[in-house]
């Protein structure tokens, strides 16, 4: 019964690949930043109406996010598709692939939803590059109810569990005063000098900062011209840790570093957070260990290599969701190594023969662990 059923969804899967490699390529070519996946979202909800899912558009207010359905069946899987890319860099964190795993999985399971009193759920969400539209539809209601929600994440190796920081995304801005830098330089309030402060301290932090914690930034705005005393400097920082628990503890020495700054020039600081954190993962183990059986039946094998697997952990919002409703968020290799995510090399490889293997083998990794998971019961009950 089940190996008719994984054969049913591998089907699927393999007859929509050309499908598939398209959405993921268009997405490739056509790379929307957080919050503006207009696009990206139109198409990936048009693949999946092809596919019968009933698609709501503007779901729960957030114009980028959507949530397709298909089934009727008392328990309820999701698949999670993000699209937004990195500005600069386009998709080299590899979410178009995200979008086109979530589409092919969501397809597959609808394929044998009736057999395991399934409603399959796929979610179109925005911003996981640091705006957390997963936490935003968190918290006007998403996906109380799961009973399973999985996403596929590119990574240079296979690594079949996430285990990534917690972290915190912050808004970060000194006002100081404009003056003439040659002819009334005491008049001005230095804004820029402010951050060069509040960079040492950090650096200075370093030392007394357990290896669990990660605190880096940019300066986005630094002043216009060299001959006028920076007024105004903007920059985005992240601190990560461990866990949302330690996090708050390292926040609050960063915080006073950037207050530093404040103190050393006269400028006036302000923080403001880009989103809530993102939290650390809870991995539901039954779903990973059917995860991991089902990609090396594929031919899928993990990586042991402690630097080459270490995208496991990047922080993303589905830690928030891992609070909520048991998940899985694995990592699926595309050979880009000695390429990463974030480099436009990695980028360069989320298109391609490689990649798109790495497509279709996830999508049907996903859909063949919801047949596994939901099968453990025969009488409808929770798995």
């Amino acid at each position: 019964m089940i190996s008719d059923l994984k054969a049913r969804a591998h089907q699927v899967i393999t007859d929509h690949t050309d499908s598939l490699i398209a959405l993921s390529r268009q997405l490739h070519g056509d790379p929307e930043v957080a919050w503006q996946e207009h696009r990206a979202c139109a198409a990936v909800s048009a693949q999946l109406s092809k596919h019968g899912f009933e698609v709501e558009s503007n779901y729960l207010g957030l114009p980028t996010a959507f949530r397709a359905t298909k089934g009727t069946g008392s328990r309820r899987v999701a698949v999670f598709a993000e699209y937004d890319a990195l500005p600069g860099l386009g998709h080299a964190c590899g979410h178009n692939l995200i979008a086109a795993i979530a589409v092919g999985a969501g397809a597959a399971i609808s394929q044998v939803a009736d057999h395991l009193d399934l409603t399959v759920e796929v979610y179109g969400t925005p911003a996981e590059e640091g705006g957390g539209g997963k936490i935003e539809l968190l918290e006007r209601g998403a996906f109380v109810g799961l009973d399973l929600a999985m996403l596929a994440h590119p990574a240079p190796v296979d690594v079949a569990e996430a285990e990534p920081f917690a972290v915190s995304h912050s808004k970060v801005s000194y006002q100081g005063k404009a003056a003439h830098a040659a002819a009334y330089p005491e008049m001005g309030v230095n804004a820029a000098d402010a951050f060069t402060i509040a960079q040492v301290a950090i650096g200075l932090l370093r030392q007394q900062l357990p290896p669990s914690v990660r605190v880096h930034g940019v300066i986005t705005q630094g002043g216009q011209a060299p001959n006028a005393i920076p007024e105004n400097t903007e920059g985005r920082w992240y601190v990560r840790a461990a866990d949302l628990d330690e996090l708050a503890q390292v926040e609050d020495k960063v915080r006073r570093c950037f207050e530093a700054g404040a103190l050393a020039t006269g400028c006036e600081l302000s923080i403001e957070a880009e989103s809530k954190p993102y939290a650390q993962m809870r991995t539901d183990d039954i779903a990973l260990d059917a995860y991991r059986l089902n990609a090396q039946t594929l031919g899928r094998v993990f990586s042991d290599d402690p630097i080459q697997r270490r995208m496991n952990r990047a922080s993303t919002d589905m830690g928030n969701v891992s609070a909520v409703v048991p998940c899985i968020h694995p990592y699926v290799g595309i050979g880009s190594w000695p390429a990463l995510n974030h480099q436009r090399e990695f980028a360069d490889h989320c298109a391609g023969p490689a990649a798109e293997q790495a497509l279709t083998d996830a999508a049907t990794a996903l859909a063949w662990t919801a047949i596994d998971v939901f099968s453990r019961t025969s009488d409808g009950g929770k798995p």
